[in-house]
């Protein structure tokens, strides 16, 4: 049954508070010593996956070992929790990994992972986006903590199900979204929510990223990392180290082509991710998300170039509409990409010179933040103001409190009880540009009401040998 927004709701507010089970968060049961080392495995383990593995075991060589290569002599790094398993359909970077951890058992299929590996306390999955709910899912039906980058899943079917297997398994999970567990997005939240800038019924969301579908010159001009405008017809030889089948997992076959890998040239492939809206969306949208305890939308309108029917956008803008909630009064998101700048950010010289940001606007004055600071507008207005005492306590960074949290019970700061929904409005506003129209949206149902033509990309039926059960 999908979870009721009301649930959702509950959810969010508590994940808002950040401030253990003193301030009403629900604890996660752990029965581990705090100093019991953690048997990690590791589902993808170069680019992001090798950036986790630094952060959670503390092996500070291993990005110098994958740059020289498994032959590096460079001395090994305790690390400070087990390494058990690894994997990845990159064998380079397997390659790389085993070199750093001789002990973990080396696999290229995650589901082999699951079947040949028991000692598994949690895992980590830092795999292309279309298969983070194919590796994920399996953990927690095993009822094993997750670490999951974001964004949590390719479509909303596969959030839902994620954020419904979390709640059951009440395990400590958290998706990659570190810039939550920085101090500011905390100060602003903060602010917004004491009253500062009064009531909100308006926020900008701003992203100069354009990746996506464009003309040659657009991509020369945003500095992307490949031109492509339509699917290629040339079949090339993939690299003998990467397994294509098991690269392309759930999604429908094609033949390997350079445009597509390493990433993250896959991105904007609608077969393999949402493009920038759900990418940098968990990052972006994040911060409107917590600050005004948003759940699900009620209508998603998107605006753009015609849709392709293979490639996201590199430009577009997207109008969430949101109700009354927890004694905040309904509200618009408004989201710009690439191109796309709204008038109030274009037309003022002090907001004009953040190429990306989150513009709050309230009845008693705006807010302006990006991912490090922030600055009350009018200034004037603000000059002797002082914010409220700090309530919502710092993080240690996401992954060691996804460590503390399996280890102690302790919440973590993006569990999928809070990531899950957020990557459903964020995958909503692609299908909103992808039909062309404005949608209502009933979350409890999990069904586009006014458009029927929409609900399909809600969900996709995977390849045949991928299922998720």
């Amino acid at each position: 049954m999908p979870v009721p927004v009301s649930s959702r709701r509950q959810f969010l507010t508590q994940s808002s508070l950040l401030a253990g089970a003193a301030l009403g968060f629900p604890a996660i049961v752990s029965s581990r010593s705090p100093n019991a080392r953690i048997n990690l495995a590791f589902i993808g383990v170069g680019g992001r996956g090798a950036a986790n593995i630094q952060a959670l075991v503390g092996t500070s060589l291993y990005k110098k070992k994958l740059a020289k290569g498994p032959d590096t002599d460079q001395p090994a790094v305790e690390p400070t929790e087990n390494v058990v398993a690894i994997c990845d359909v990159n064998g380079m970077n397997l390659d790389v990994a085993a070199a750093a951890f001789p002990k973990a058992k080396a696999y290229r299929d995650f589901r082999k992972l699951y079947e040949g590996s028991k000692d598994i306390d949690a895992v980590v999955v830092s795999t292309t986006e279309h298969t983070h709910a194919y590796a994920t899912l399996p953990a927690l039906l095993m009822g094993k903590p997750v670490y999951c980058e974001k964004p949590l899943t390719r479509d909303i079917a596969e959030a839902r199900l994620i954020t419904q297997a979390a709640a059951k398994a009440g395990v400590a999970t958290q998706m990659g979204t570190q810039i939550h567990g920085m101090p500011n997005y905390r100060r602003v939240v903060e602010l917004i929510q004491s009253g500062a800038i009064g009531n909100v019924t308006a926020a900008h969301v701003c992203v100069s990223r354009a990746w996506g579908h464009q003309t040659k010159e657009e991509a020369e001009a945003n500095k992307d990392i490949v031109f492509v405008t339509e699917r290629p017809t040339e079949e090339q030889t993939p690299p003998p180290y990467l397994d294509w089948d098991l690269w392309l997992g759930p999604a429908p076959y094609r033949p390997y082509n350079e445009i597509y890998f390493p990433g993250p040239k896959w991105y904007r492939w609608w077969d393999f991710g949402n493009g920038t809206m759900s990418d940098l969306g968990s990052h972006w949208n994040d911060l409107p998300f917590w600050a005004l305890k948003l759940d699900a939308p009620l209508s998603v309108e998107a605006f753009g170039p015609e849709p392709h029917p293979e490639i996201a956008p590199a430009s577009m803008s997207a109008v969430y509409e949101y109700g009354p909630r927890s004694g905040m009064p309904a509200c618009k998101i408004h989201w710009h990409q690439g191109a796309n700048k709204p008038d109030i950010w274009k037309n003022d010289p002090l907001i004009s010179q953040w190429n990306n940001g989150v513009l709050f606007i309230g009845d008693k004055g705006m807010l302006l933040s990006d991912y490090t600071k922030y600055r009350l507008l009018p200034e004037a207005t603000f000059k002797d103001f002082q914010p409220p005492a700090p309530f919502i306590p710092d993080s240690p960074g996401q992954h060691i409190e996804w460590l503390q949290a399996i280890k102690n019970g302790t919440p973590t700061a993006s569990p999928f009880s809070y990531a899950g929904p957020l990557t459903e409005a964020n995958h909503l506003g692609n299908v909103a540009f992808r039909v062309g129209s404005k949608i209502h949206w009933n979350a409890q149902s999990m069904k586009i009401t006014n458009n029927e033509s929409a609900n399909p990309y809600l969900h996709r039926q995977p390849r045949p040998g991928w299922k998720l059960t």
